[in-house]
């Protein structure tokens, strides 16, 4: 599709719309919406990994001042169903979580009574008077351990605490292949468990009108469509009965897709005290009980002939689902992921294994990437490695094994069908933008001063967008207003200025006269909601279906005003007009859309196309010999993102996604006690994320190369950075240690395990 240069159009980069609103202080949280009558909930949570519960103090609780309601397990069992995965993943335990603690807790911050009163200090108070007796039962915290016989077993329904086992890929081709190889490498990789640290925490404003008998709800979500199903699961009750609005969101990645027990505890104290309920977790509260991320333990084995050339990989991986299976938990490690093994390299043949397992841990979800960094971290531990075994360059092996476009298009043997790359262009844009011929100088300079240097560069690839469905109404008003609703949702993205790039370009409309509403399940049939980088490629798609049926809408009232037949007619984007084809007259959209008193149309998309964003990614760290303390000194991005609409906001994202990838691998880590299951990692005091001064400058580097699978061309990038940023930060992390003649360890890398694997 050919793009014009129009100034607010697609492909310039327009600052984002939205920042004067944010920067004035004028969006609107959830903890901003206060209607009248509101009460406020909190959850007495559980202190124990695993135990038997007694619970008393409850009447005296009650009847504690401004308490209006007060819930414990069996006033919620017969009227709230209880969470259970929605993934597509057959075969899986049933195994399913009560939104409160039915006389076994199962992970330190399992909710145990949710409290509603005419303050949060009131609530806090009556909290305080029940007790929580705890009768103490074995723990388990890590995968593998808990699929070993005689670990603790969790629940009745997951024998041996094994939740899954999911295969895919063709062992018999597999095995012949490694049967036949010159080269056999091994690799064990650990992707350490992250909490997801949102910079606004988990919380919803719910009322219930008795008249319609309808909840309307503000609930920090990444998909007010979704949200508002999942929660009417809970409450047993039609969709319909629900509406929830997603108003402003300071971050999601994932975790606000994602079903927790306080959203219908809080819509169910809505309708039994008939005032609406406020309840938002505070940051402990998070660290205890949002859905946390990766937690995959892996040995990847990669076959190879003689000249270094992939022949096929195998894997068998234990993911920690945590003491519950949450939303899509099941699917992370398994489906949306587990056929993206190899990346884009030449690989004839996979076969991969996984066994998710249930720990006493809090339970673990789809975090910016949604498996698939686990998965390209592995691939590439594997490739750096191989090199070294074969003593040839890590590039070198990388471009030998690569696809080509020669190649296109290409399936792979997980079933993913790539259609259009090119490596070689990513690899040579990455190294030259890196310096790399001058990285022995650096090397040397920084030996002069005590410390060692490293570097890694590796291929990544990304899957993105597909479904679910998408749907989006654009209204063009009488006096030129243009409202957008869609059922993707930002989070921080852009997506009022991206939207209105979208539009400017079909319709040549003023960008400043294009507002995006708000997210709202009563808005629109369905919406899809944001998350695996889907947003981009559904929105462009049904925007622009929307836009050429506003054309086809008004074409005949333009001929009308133009006093010739519509065939006569064609529409000008970038005049934003109509014209008779061959002449200079005009009529411009606006006046016939002022003249028919406004348009309205609909967009859809159903299909579930992939795109794949891939690109090569180069890090150098420098470790004080003396201290152990690793610095990241240069990070260089070529990413293909396709198509690219606003390159000032896809940068933003590499940079962000980058900045998530390098927290993984050389800060973050959840640390639970494996004798006690306590959280040893629960605040900001224990829990490092990083900082500006954690990064060096991340230049975005774009080589467009478009994809065939969507109109535009885009691929989707919002994930990206993250699936490269842990390989590479890693890898160089791991090429300075072996320089200094210490040993590879698994992330974070923190000061004192650095010194002690220098010391080997």
């Amino acid at each position: 599709m050919k793009f014009s240069a129009m100034k607010f159009g697609v492909g310039q980069p327009v600052r984002r719309r939205e920042d004067v609103r944010f920067l004035t202080g004028a969006g609107r949280y959830i903890d901003d919406h206060a209607p009248e009558g509101l009460l406020h909930g909190y959850v007495l949570r559980a202190a124990a990994a695993h135990a038997r519960i007694a619970v008393s103090g409850v009447k005296a609780a009650r009847a504690a001042p401004g308490v209006a309601a007060l819930y414990v397990a069996g006033d919620v069992a017969e009227r709230l169903a209880p969470l259970e995965s929605s993934a597509p993943l057959p075969g899986f335990a049933p195994v399913r979580q009560p939104h409160l603690a039915e006389g076994v807790v199962r992970h330190v911050g399992q909710p145990i009574a949710f409290i509603v009163a005419e303050t949060l200090a009131a609530a806090r108070d009556a909290a305080e008077m029940i007790a929580v007796d705890y009768e103490d039962l074995p723990v388990v915290v890590s995968a593998r351990a808990a699929l070993e016989p005689g670990a603790p077993v969790l629940h009745e329904a997951a024998a041996g605490n094994l939740a899954y086992s999911w295969e895919a890929g063709d062992a018999a081709a597999t095995e012949a292949a490694f049967a036949a190889a010159a080269h056999v490498v091994r690799e064990h990789v650990v992707n350490q468990r992250l909490v997801v640290t949102s910079m606004e925490t988990r919380g919803l404003v719910i009322r219930f009108d008795a008249g319609t008998e309808r909840w309307e709800g503000w609930v920090g979500s990444q998909g007010a469509h979704s949200m508002r199903n999942g929660i009417a699961r809970s409450l047993r009750v039609e969709p319909a009965r629900l509406r929830i609005h997603a108003p402003d969101i300071g971050g999601g990645f994932g975790m606000k897709i994602m079903q927790h027990p306080e959203y219908a505890l809080a819509a169910l104290a809505a309708q039994d005290t008939g005032r609406p309920v406020k309840w938002i977790g505070d940051r402990s509260e998070s660290f205890l009980s949002d859905a946390q991320a990766r937690d995959l333990d892996t040995v990847i084995e990669g076959a190879f002939d003689a000249e270094g050339r992939l022949l096929a990989i195998r894997s068998e991986s234990v993911s920690n689902l945590g003491a519950y299976h949450s939303t899509m938990g099941p699917a992370i490690h398994t489906i949306f992921s587990g056929g993206l093994t190899g990346g884009v390299y030449r690989t004839p043949a996979i076969h991969v294994r996984v066994k998710g397992a249930l720990t006493n841990t809090a339970p673990t979800d789809a975090y910016r990437g949604a498996g698939r960094p686990e998965v390209i971290h592995c691939t590439e531990r594997l490739m750096e490695k191989a090199a070294r075994e074969m003593g040839v360059d890590p590039v070198a092996l990388r471009r030998l094994n690569l696809l080509t476009p020669a190649e296109m298009p290409h399936k792979a043997p997980g079933g993913l069908v790539f259609d259009s790359l090119d490596p070689a262009r990513l690899i040579d844009a990455a190294l030259e933008a890196a310096d790399w011929g001058g990285f022995e100088d650096r090397a040397a300079e920084a030996a002069s001063r005590g410390a060692v240097r490293g570097r890694a560069a590796i291929y990544y690839m990304e899957r993105t967008g597909g479904g679910p469905d998408e749907n989006a109404e654009v209204s063009i008003g009488e006096d030129g207003g243009v409202l957008v609703k869609i059922g993707t949702q930002s989070t921080g993205q852009g997506h009022e200025t991206t939207w209105g790039q979208v539009l400017v370009d079909a319709l040549g409309l003023d960008i400043g006269s294009i507002s995006l509403a708000p997210g709202d399940s009563d808005a629109l049939p369905l919406g899809g909601g944001t998350g695996g980088s889907r947003s981009t490629i559904m929105a462009t798609r049904v925007l622009r279906n929307a836009a050429d049926e506003i054309i086809r809408l008004t074409l005949p009232d333009a001929a009308e005003e133009l006093e010739v037949s519509p065939a006569d007619v064609e529409f000008l984007p970038e005049e934003g007009a109509f014209a008779i084809a061959g002449t200079d007259r005009r009529a411009s959209l606006l006046s016939v859309v002022k003249k028919r008193g406004g348009v309205s149309a609909m967009g859809v998309v159903g299909d579930r196309e992939p795109s794949f964003p891939n690109g090569c990614h180069a890090a150098e760290v420098e470790i004080d010999l003396e201290t152990g303390r690793l610095t990241l000194a240069r990070y260089t991005m070529a990413d293909d993102f396709g198509v690219i609409i606003n390159p000032l906001l896809a940068g933003g994202q590499a940079q962000g996604g980058v900045a998530q990838g390098v927290g993984q691998a050389l800060l973050e880590g959840a640390v639970y006690d494996p004798e006690t299951g306590q959280p040893l990692t629960a605040s900001f005091m224990d829990y490092a994320i990083p900082r500006a001064d954690d990064l060096p400058a991340l230049e975005p580097r774009f080589i467009e190369i478009p994809c065939l699978t969507n109109p535009y061309g885009v691929k989707g990038g919002g994930e990206s950075g993250t699936v490269a940023g842990i390989p590479a930060a890693t890898l160089a992390a791991h090429d300075a240690l072996l320089r200094a003649g210490g040993r590879p360890i698994e992330g974070p890398f923190s000061p004192w395990r650095v010194w002690e694997a220098l010391r080997g």
